[in-house]
């Protein structure tokens, strides 16, 4: 019987614990990078090649996302605001939704899913189809070699992509609310300049993206150097990449707007 009651308690410490080590390693690996980053930034080649794959391929669902949410963030604020007969405002509606918490926080979920997960997968192959250590048998360290440059890439992409996926949500925005609703193009955009701060608004949101892109991408590569060298491993390890990252995107940008905004 009172093993039956301190089950669960074992189980909660084994599991803080685990969670507390995993963290610390994840700091060690950080500074790993950081001191492996040299090498890597000389032969910028190969964070460029990394930009493209982890930032120009996810364009797609970045622009379109980003469009269709601006779309529904236009119908939605005319709907609403229209009530209190402010539906002149829906430009700085929509511009402060997206710059302040949908843009960075959408954009980060979705570089998470789409190139967060790409890279646990291909560094957990490569070291499942023993790559790393063929590296490391010919002193070529594999953090310099192939961990640094995917984590710089997603530094780099991650505001790149929120940025564009801002621009799109206020077109999809305009779209709705003067070409389909009707609004004074004028005062849409009006509104928005009068409404909009470089500082507080567009560079915060920015500073935001740039977390969320640190936060994700040292998750993913994470994940994919300590997978378990097996099919199934690699699976897991790709699995908890989303789903810590979606996590610590939301905890993150608690933290972040409590400090900002």
């Amino acid at each position: 019987m009172l093993d039956n009651l301190l089950a669960p308690l074992r189980h909660l410490g084994h599991s803080s614990i685990n969670a507390i080590w995993k963290l610390g390693m994840m700091s060690r690996f950080l500074l790993a990078i950081l001191a492996h980053s040299g090498q890597s930034l000389l032969r910028f080649q190969l964070t460029i090649r990394e930009v493209y794959f982890a930032g120009v391929l996810s364009l797609i669902i970045i622009v379109v996302s980003g469009l269709f949410v601006g779309m529904v963030l236009g119908l939605q604020g005319y709907n609403t605001l229209s009530r209190f007969g402010s539906a002149d405002a829906l430009g700085a509606l929509v511009a402060l939704s997206l710059l302040r918490e949908l843009g960075p926080v959408l954009a980060a979920l979705l570089f998470a899913s789409r190139s967060g997960s790409a890279m646990t997968a291909e560094i957990g192959l490569m070291k499942a189809t023993e790559q790393l250590e063929a590296m490391s048998v010919m002193a070529v360290d594999p953090v310099a070699r192939v961990v640094a440059p995917r984590f710089w890439a997603g530094v780099i992409s991650m505001p790149i992509l929120a940025a564009l996926f801002n621009v799109m949500g206020i077109f999809g925005g305009y779209l709705v609310g003067v070409v389909m609703i009707g609004l004074d193009e004028g005062t849409f955009w009006s509104q928005m300049q009068n409404n909009v701060d470089l500082h507080s608004d567009v560079i915060n949101g920015l500073i935001k993206s740039l977390f969320f892109g640190i936060a994700v991408t040292l998750i993913a590569v994470f994940e994919g150097f300590d997978a378990t060298p097996t099919a199934a491993g690699v699976s897991s390890a790709t699995t908890r990449t989303v789903v810590t990252s979606a996590l610590v995107i939301l905890a993150l940008d608690f933290v972040l707007t409590a400090f900002m905004f």
